[in-house]
């Protein structure tokens, strides 16, 4: 059983396509679309309620790491979904595997512990 190059020619097709879609979505949107810039479109809107200072105030990392953090650990409980579900028939190879996966997620969690990562108070 030989791939030939023909073989992917719809993969390639439809790559293509959708590359195709978005660039011609994106060009054709910014092209059409009104160029009416006033005071008030640009202005930031916050459910009707009128702005006060600058919405660009820099804030915290620690919500973005904290988010991504929560992101990173729940994608990976979905990854033992799977193990969990297909548990006897895996035998032993799958328990070694999945107990080396959940040593590397304590590694990365001890990680993020010893970089103080969760610590709000500065």
């Amino acid at each position: 059983m030989s791939n030939s190059p023909i073989d992917y020619l719809p993969i390639f097709i439809m790559f293509t396509v959708a590359v195709g879609f978005a660039a011609v979505s994106l060009i054709a949107t910014h092209a059409l679309g009104p160029k009416r810039k006033t005071k008030v479109k640009l202005e930031s809107f916050e459910c009707g309620i009128e702005t006060q200072g600058n919405a660009r105030v820099p804030f915290s990392i620690k919500y973005f790491l904290v988010a991504i953090l929560f992101v990173l650990f729940d994608v990976e409980v979905i990854f033992m979904y799977p193990w969990a579900a297909n548990f006897k028939e895996l035998g032993l190879l799958g328990i070694i595997e999945v107990f080396s996966f959940i040593i590397l997620l304590l590694v990365g969690f001890y990680y993020m512990i010893s970089k103080k990562a969760l610590q709000w108070e500065e």
